[in-house]
């Protein structure tokens, strides 16, 4: 590995310490391993020397889940950066996990074929961060996440053993699916180094379109009755009005902003099909009360309509220095209610709150602006960010549909899955890293540090599963 590439306390480490949260942590050193081997060398050394491990990428990611809470050695893989194979006749990639997210699509695209997990933070991001947290982006309503694209990963153990999951078929049902069991994991259970990842034939054509609607309710309800009409769009996103407004604000785009939603959607497929889709959509989308339809003439004009939903997180971010980012995730029938209990949600607690997201998935971003200075602010932010996790899971829904659970949701997980969910999860943990060195403080809600505020109640585990399946919320 290399001298150069072990660092020493202070200086350059410090610049491990945090991700995209607000989340802050020191580590004692970083390694920057450029192989599999060597990532198992140290993991052997940390392991005999009981020393906690924290696997890193980009430091993207939005739960605190690569910050080193308990010190220790942040593993950076940032060094592994080889595609070492695109196969077009068997439809796969070998890659390893520092890979840019970004760089492998448009290698896979130069190919002539399709990756289609396609996280907002590709052009930063890495592969393994990706598979670490089972990211997804605007296309998993029609497409899906990371780990229906993964066929096969080699991990590193805890103890420095390495691990070949899965293969490069697409059928594999032998044994225990280990693959999908680290996809997600969050780097708890194993350092994911190498990666096979499906890829499929493009899609023959796009068409994309924006629909602007006078209430937020009208747009949700859209997406609601797009997706019960039996229609697939490949995205359907989803901005409020405080999201249109800081991004005209920041871009110029002349976003109507007398709007309270606006819809941006993308059909692909089969040339024949695509357009009678894309007018399908705009129809619903009027009959809901759209005002304002654009349909893309080209791929040109297409990228233009989408610069506005990309350009959200750096715009919202001019108003208050911290930004808390969420993934509030509900069935898509939940949408509307949800849209208007988070509004509710901003009201109550007197906080600045911007909505966006993949509503095709149910998958929203509801984002907190405020300030990490002002102590008083934070604690109803907090309260508030609360509030959010208890009525997600009313409403039928997850605590994270792609950000992880990392630090700042792991006080949470027993309300989701209860006690005998996370035990299981801990015996899994403990199977495969007995000394508790991989990531610690992440996840499990006894190991994390405190939640800043007093935990208010969970949801009533009766209301909460009786809401989950259609019945109506309190």
């Amino acid at each position: 590995m290399g001298a150069g590439n072990l660092l020493a306390a202070g200086g350059e480490p410090l610049l491990y310490g945090y991700d995209a949260t607000v989340v802050r942590g020191l580590p004692s050193a970083v390694a920057r391993p450029a192989s599999t081997e060597e990532v198992a060398a140290v993991l052997r050394l940390c392991q005999r020397e009981r020393v906690p491990v924290v696997p890193r990428g980009a430091g993207t990611g939005l739960s605190g889940g690569a910050v080193p809470v308990r010190g220790g050695l942040v593993l950076d893989l940032g060094r592994m950066n080889r595609i070492r194979r695109i196969d077009r006749r068997d439809l796969y990639a070998e890659v390893e996990a520092g890979v840019n997210t970004q760089r492998f699509q448009e290698a896979v695209q130069a190919a002539g074929l399709f990756f289609p997990p396609d996280p907002s933070s590709a052009v930063a991001s890495t592969l393994g961060g990706n598979l670490a947290e089972n990211a997804g982006g605007p296309r998993a309503f029609k497409y899906g996440v990371f780990r229906d694209y993964t066929l096969g990963l080699t991990v590193v153990l805890a103890d420095g053993t390495v691990l070949r999951t899965g293969g490069r078929t697409v059928k594999n049902v032998s044994g225990y699916d280990l693959t999908r069991l680290f996809v997600g994991s969050e780097g708890t259970l194993g350092v994911i180094t190498e990666a096979l990842l499906k890829l499929i034939p493009p899609p023959e054509a796009r068409r994309t379109l924006t629909a602007a609607f006078p209430r937020l309710e009208e747009a949700a309800e859209a997406v609601s009755d797009t997706i019960a009409a039996g229609l697939r769009p490949s995205a359907l996103e989803l901005m409020d009005d405080a999201s249109i407004r800081v991004v005209e604000e920041y871009l110029h785009l002349g976003l109507p902003l007398d709007a309270e939603a606006l819809l941006l959607v993308e059909v692909d497929g089969p040339a024949a099909a695509v357009e009678g889709e894309a007018e399908a959509v705009a129809a619903l989308c009027r009959r809901h009360g759209a005002r304002r339809l654009r349909l893309a003439r080209d791929e040109a004009e297409a990228a233009e309509l989408w610069r506005a939903r990309k350009a959200i997180s750096p715009a919202v971010a001019r108003i208050k220095p911290t930004k808390i980012s969420e993934d509030a995730t509900v069935p898509p029938s939940r949408i509307p209610e949800m849209v208007r209990r988070l509004k509710a949600i901003g009201e109550r607690y007197g906080v600045t709150l911007v909505v966006f997201g993949h509503a095709g998935d149910g998958n929203l971003h509801p984002n907190i602006l405020c300030d990490a200075r002002d102590p008083e602010e934070m604690e109803r932010v907090w309260r508030a960010v609360a509030e959010i996790f208890r009525v997600t899971l009313e409403l039928g829904g997850t605590l994270s549909g792609e950000h992880g659970i990392g630090v700042l949701k792991a006080p949470f997980l027993g309300w989701e899955h209860g006690e005998e969910g996370v035990r299981v999860m801990k015996a899994l943990k403990a199977a495969l890293d007995p000394l508790g060195l991989l990531n610690p403080g992440k996840i499990f809600p006894d190991q994390a540090p405190p939640w800043p505020v007093p935990l208010p109640p969970g949801p009533a585990g009766a209301a909460a599963d009786e809401a989950g399946r259609g019945g109506e919320s309190a």
